[in-house]
């Protein structure tokens, strides 16, 4: 993009987001002009201030409920929605008007994504909005108010990288990226945001990163956020002299962050109003757990701060001060985070399940063990081998051993809750003898991943430092077995390797060896699969057997292929191209053994063209 002045960064966040941005024309590698936008919004009715954070709300506004003109931006004079402090602040007191972790609802395999269905809980006279609306608002108002700040260089003219989860599926990638062009971003390429925040600990070193690393290093990147938990491994090989990167796994995707323990704490306020005689309706427990993000937020991070009051809108007819209160401690509050969502566990703990009702509401897929250190034990024995073929010896036991840990996610402005993740980490280490991790000092863990993401825009051009890593999977189709029918028994199943773990994105279209059957003029299925574990499969590799754990059966896809001129029903012989865009979306063409028509399928992306 030859116009482009400015590196873009954005960080899509469950509680905030940000943006940050390095001056093309006047930087090099190790000496950054590198800025955060402070971002125009509402913190009152009439009042605008800006703040490097955008909170990741959205209030929908009764009618009559704010003077005209109070919600005005200076790019938008109406003011439909409220997104940002005013709305955080709104929404707890009125949280059926609130959307909040809309970032979590965006890669809900179990929703219409696209439906109007948020807030949940909304009466029917509220308009709810769809999941990818919402994200489209927040980037919106992000490229207004860089274009507000910066109108001789719009938002739309410069190189933009857009985060997401390292462990958002194709379906949740590709609705990303749909909301960064219905916003109007321009030209964008998405990046992980464990990667992004190593990106920015690399740019915040000012080119000293390469004296904090060694060839054979294996960095551990926890990342827990509002509404995820993100574990990555990055190995540090050495060619030619020079260290170089390379991302070797990442974890499932863990709904487990900062919205849990919000809501952790909200039942220990709860439970002392009960003790005095009040009790609390679904509604008002909303308003409190909103509450209690802020008395968390102090209580962690303010050693001065001894106890925060926590409130609830009252339901009574007689209202005193129209709430009911109580007091967190910070006790309370260390002893309900620390020891409920960081136990201390031993290397061969695994998260834990129970068995599920039947029936439940509709809502978000949490994760069943909120123990981080659980799922971090269970991440790193599933990893042994992953460091193998890259570092060059086994660097692990009974589970992969990192030397080094960087953390990020606003969850981890608490010392106490990172100093524990390491002490945990450190003492399964001890216990077999391998040399404990040290700790790789972060920056800002607010703005880590939107500067990271600048970082990374940047060094494409060549003037900064690269992490390899290609597709994080392995990615595999499912091929029915053609054999006779047997009532009740299903055709076998085989799972044919389309995409290889660490597959370069961005490349060239590779052929499978096999030809295989495609049905046409039907309604039929794809079926895909994917493994964090089997590194050895190269394209055209058929798994006929595995393991539970070993692949994990994806979103398929229902669809009907266009028949053309053939019968419908018709199985026709083609062979298959795989690539994976640049936007991490696994993308299927199917070639003919005769004909010029071809089908073609993006991953989760739900579109076909022949």
């Amino acid at each position: 993009m030859s116009e482009a002045r400015y590196a873009i960064g954005i960080d899509l966040g469950t509680t905030h987001c940000a943006l940050s941005y390095i001056q093309l024309a006047d930087s090099q590698a190790e000496n950054l002009v590198q800025g955060v936008l402070d971002i125009p919004q509402l913190a009152a009715p009439g009042s605008i201030e800006e703040k490097p954070l955008l909170a990741s709300f959205l209030y929908i506004p009764h009618g009559d409920e704010f003077a005209p003109g109070a919600l005005a931006l200076p790019w938008d004079a109406q003011g439909h929605f409220v997104v940002g402090e005013l709305a955080r602040q709104t929404g707890a007191r009125t949280p059926m008007r609130l959307v909040a972790s809309a970032k979590s609802w965006l890669c809900h395999p179990g929703v219409d994504r696209r439906a109007p269905i948020l807030p949940l809980d909304a009466a029917p006279e509220i308009s709810r909005l769809s999941p990818l609306q919402v994200s489209i608002e927040y980037l919106t108002h992000l490229r207004q108010a860089w274009d507000h700040r910066f109108p001789d260089a719009p938002l739309a003219m410069q190189q933009v990288v857009l985060t997401v989860p390292a462990s958002f599926d194709p379906a949740a990638r590709e609705l990303t990226a749909e909301a960064a062009e219905a916003a109007e971003l321009g030209q964008f390429l998405l990046l992980e945001e464990p990667t992004a925040a190593f990106y920015n600990w690399i740019g915040a070193s000012q080119g000293s990163w390469r004296q904090h690393v060694k060839a054979g290093d294996v960095v551990l990147v926890v990342d827990v956020g509002g509404g995820t938990t993100d574990l990555s491994l990055i190995a540090v090989t050495e060619k030619d002299g020079n260290l170089e990167l390379h991302r070797i796994a990442v974890g499932d995707h863990i709904l487990l962050g900062g919205d849990n323990m919000d809501l952790a704490l909200a039942h220990v306020a709860r439970g002392k109003l009960q003790s005095q005689g009040v009790s609390l309706d679904a509604w008002q427990m909303q308003a409190l757990t909103h509450s209690c993000r802020a008395a968390k937020e102090t209580l962690l991070n303010n050693s001065s701060a001894e106890a925060m009051t926590v409130v609830a809108p009252s339901r009574g007819s007689r209202l005193i001060a129209n709430t009911v209160r109580t007091e967190l401690t910070r006790d309370d509050v260390t002893r309900t985070l620390v020891d409920g969502f960081f136990p201390i566990v031993e290397s061969s703990a695994r998260p834990l399940s129970r068995p599920r009702s039947a029936l439940t509401t509709l809502g978000l897929p949490y994760a069943s063990d909120a123990a981080v250190t659980r799922h971090l034990a269970g991440f790193l024995s599933r990893q042994t081998g992953a460091a193998e073929a890259v570092v060059g010896e086994q660097t692990g036991g009974s589970f992969l051993y990192p030397t080094a840990i960087l953390f990020n996610g606003g969850v981890f402005k608490a010392q106490v809750l990172a100093q524990r993740v390491l002490d945990v980490l450190n003492t399964w280490l001890d216990q077999e003898s391998a040399p404990q991790a040290r700790l790789l000092d972060g920056v800002d863990l607010d703005l880590a991943v939107a500067r990271g993401a600048a970082y990374y825009n940047f060094a494409r051009s060549g003037r900064g430092v690269r992490i390899r890593g290609g597709t994080a999977r392995a990615y595999y189709i499912g091929v029915e077995s053609a054999v006779p029918a047997v009532p009740g028994i299903e055709p076998p199943i085989q799972a044919l390797c389309v995409a290889p773990f660490g597959m370069e994105e961005g490349g060239e279209a590779q052929s499978l060896p096999q030809e295989l059957g495609l049905v046409v003029g039907e309604h039929v299925q794809f079926r895909f699969f994917g493994s964090s574990t089997r590194r050895q499969d190269v394209m055209g590799n058929v798994v006929s057997d595995w393991t539970a754990g070993e692949l994990e059966e994806l979103q398929a896809i229902q669809i009907t292929l266009s028949a053309d001129d053939r019968t419908p029903g018709d199985i026709v012989p083609v062979t298959l191209r795989a690539s994976i865009s640049e936007l991490g979306t696994l993308q299927l063409e199917a070639i003919p053994r005769s004909g010029a028509e071809h089908w073609k399928v993006e991953f989760d992306a739900r579109t076909v063209t022949n």
